[in-house]
């Protein structure tokens, strides 16, 4: 008689997943507070009207770029902490709204705080982020972690 054994879930995977989601539910909180326009959240992160004026006057197919580059991300997460195999195509679409909304805002005149610096670095670091959750659900995937 046979008997079958599944893998567990390697420690890895839940740190990882965690860790993601509570980063990309920053970016989603952070899209929220945006869109609708809370003017307390934009100062306690320094900003001020002009800077909401900005993100409030997207085009809304760039917003949705913009929604598809979090939510992905989010879903991507989720996804993973569920062992689907699907998550490593969330995350490539995050990649690909994220990449698609920031390079249409670079083209944008904007406020001079948003113009460099620590948005600029932050835009960075989001991308860089989206790009290695990607290659780990794809990494899992291919090891037969996720289903």
């Amino acid at each position: 008689m046979a008997t079958a054994y599944s893998r567990g879930t390697p420690m890895h995977l839940w740190i990882v997943g965690i860790v993601s989601l509570l980063w990309n539910c920053f970016g989603g909180y952070d899209y929220v507070m945006t869109e609708t326009a809370n003017l307390g959240y934009f100062e306690s992160m320094g900003f001020g009207q002009a800077e909401m004026d900005f993100f409030t006057s997207l085009p809304a197919w760039a917003v949705a770029l913009w929604a598809i580059g979090v939510w992905g991300s989010v879903a991507g997460s989720i996804l993973l902490l569920l062992r689907s195999k699907h998550a490593a195509t969330a995350f490539l679409l995050s990649l690909l709204g994220a990449l698609a909304s920031f390079g249409y805002q670079y083209t944008l005149p904007k406020p001079a705080t948003l113009e460099g610096g620590m948005p600029v670095i932050l835009n960075v670091v989001i991308l860089v982020a989206i790009v290695a959750q990607w290659y780990y659900a794809r990494r899992q995937a291919a090891a037969g972690v996720l289903r």
